[in-house]
C-alpha cells in the first residue's frame, strides 16, 4: 500500500471529519499526508473546529497506521480512495461519496450494471418469492445484486444471486472484519468469490444500529435502480429508497396487500411515484438491462473517440437535445445521432426522452487528437 493511502485511511479514521471535512482537508494542504502531520495551528487555520483539531491531534498520537496496514494484508483487504480508479464510479458520482472504502472481494467494472434489492427482515412467502425471482432474472442477464447482508430479503437476494451464478455485493454497517449477523458469514465469504463485501467504515467498527441508515446511501449509490421487495412505515429499506431518488436513481416498489404490514411501506412508495414491480421484466426494460451483453461489447472493444470526448464535454453536466449538441460541435445532426447511440451501447450516455442525452460517465482524461481511434488513457 502506498504511504499516501494510509494518511487517508488516518484522516478517515477522525470522528467529525466526514466527506465535505475531509475534501476541504485534501485540497487546503495538498494531501492526506500534509493534512495528517500539520501543526495545531495549521489546522485551526484551515477551518476545523477546536474539537475537530484536537480529535485529530489525539487520535494520530495513539493510532499506529503501519498497524492498521498489517491488518489490511492480514484480511486481504483493498482499500478504495477517491483517487483510485477501481474507485466505483456510480457511488463517485453521488453527494458527498465516502472517501475510503475497505472492500474484501472485487468490485470491477461489470459491476457498474448493477440493482439493488432492499427490503424487511421479517420476510412473509410472498416477499420470498418476489426476491427469487427477481434475483434470479438479475443474475441470469449478467446484472450485479447489491444488498445489505441483513436477515430476510438481503439474505435471500445474496443466496439467489449465488446459486444462479451471478455477481452480488454487500454493504455493511460495520467493519468488514465483523461480519453480521454472524449465520451470514458463511455466506459473505461466498460472496468474496463471487463479488464483493464493503463498507466505509474502519477495520474494528461494531454492527452499532447507528451504522446502518448511513450506509444506505452507499447501497443505491452504487446501482442504478433501487428494488424494495417489502417495508413496513418504519423499515430501513425506505431510506434505501430517499436516498436513491436524491441521487437520481430508479425506484421500483413490489405491490402487496394493503392489510399487510409488510407492504404498507412499498405500497406508500408507490403511491409517491415508485414504478411498480409486478415482473422481473419491468427492471430490465425500464433500465434497459437486456443489453447488458451488448453494452459490456461495446465497452470492451470499441474505445472513446474524439468526438465522443467531445459530446461529453456538452452533456456532462446536463441533458442537451441533439439539435443543441450538431449546433455546439458544428456537425450533422446524423453523425451526433450516429455516435450517441454508440455511446449508449457503451453505457457512456442515457437518452432521457425527446432526444435529449445526459452523460452517464466521465470524459475520457486524456485523449489522443492524433488519432481518431486513439483510445483514451487509462458531514457530516
Amino acid at each position: 500500500m502506498d504511504e499516501e493511502k494510509l494518511y487517508w485511511i488516518g484522516l478517515n479514521l477522525v470522528r467529525g471529519i466526514g466527506a465535505v471535512r475531509f475534501h476541504h482537508l485534501v485540497d487546503y494542504f495538498g494531501d492526506a499526508k500534509t493534512a495528517w502531520l500539520a501543526s495545531e495551528r495549521d489546522l485551526r487555520a484551515s477551518g476545523l473546529s477546536e474539537k475537530i483539531t484536537q480529535n485529530l491531534i489525539q487520535l494520530r498520537a495513539g493510532v499506529d497506521l503501519s498497524l492498521i496496514e498489517t491488518q489490511l494484508k492480514k484480511l486481504n483487504v483493498t482499500v478504495l480512495t477517491w483517487d483510485d480508479p477501481g474507485y466505483p464510479r456510480r457511488l463517485r458520482e453521488i453527494d458527498q461519496p465516502p472517501p475510503v472504502l475497505y472492500m474484501r472481494g472485487t468490485f470491477t467494472e461489470a459491476d457498474e450494471w448493477a440493482v439493488a434489492i432492499v427490503g424487511t427482515r421479517r420476510v412473509t412467502t410472498y416477499g420470498r418469492q418476489v426476491t427469487e425471482q427477481l434475483a434470479n432474472a438479475l443474475a441470469q442477464n449478467g446484472v450485479t445484486v447489491i444488498s445489505g447482508l441483513a436477515r430476510g430479503t438481503d439474505s435471500i437476494a445474496h443466496q439467489t444471486t449465488l446459486k444462479a451464478g451471478g455477481r452480488t455485493v454487500a454493504v455493511l454497517g460495520s467493519g468488514v472484519d465483523h461480519l453480521y449477523p454472524p449465520e451470514n458469514k458463511r455466506l459473505a465469504e461466498e460472496m468474496i468469490q463471487q463479488g464483493a463485501v464493503l463498507s466505509d467504515y474502519a477495520l474494528g467498527t461494531q454492527p452499532e444500529a447507528a451504522n446502518f441508515p448511513p450506509r444506505n446511501r452507499i447501497i443505491s449509490g452504487l446501482a442504478m435502480a433501487v428494488v424494495v421487495i417489502e417495508a413496513s412505515r418504519q423499515s430501513g429499506a425506505l431510506i434505501t429508497a430517499d436516498f436513491a431518488a436524491e441521487q437520481g436513481r430508479e425506484v421500483f416498489a413490489v405491490p402487496g396487500s394493503i392489510f399487510a404490514p409488510q407492504s404498507q411501506g412499498t405500497n406508500r412508495l408507490i403511491q409517491q411515484g415508485a414504478r411498480s414491480m409486478l415482473t422481473p421484466q419491468d427492471v430490465l426494460e425500464a433500465l434497459d438491462l437486456g443489453r447488458v451483453a451488448q453494452h459490456r461489447e461495446a465497452r470492451a472493444v470499441l474505445p472513446a473517440n474524439a468526438l465522443e470526448a467531445q459530446i461529453l464535454t456538452f452533456i456532462h453536466q446536463e441533458p442537451l437535445h441533439v439539435d443543441e449538441i450538431s449546433i455546439q460541435t458544428q456537425l450533422p445532426v446524423n453523425e451526433i445521432t450516429a455516435t450517441l447511440a454508440m455511446m449508449e451501447l457503451k453505457g457512456m450516455v442515457r437518452q432521457m426522452g425527446g432526444m435529449h442525452y445526459q452523460a452517464l460517465r466521465e470524459e475520457p482524461a486524456e485523449y489522443n487528437t492524433q488519432s481518431a481511434s486513439s483510445a483514451p488513457s487509462n458531514d457530516e
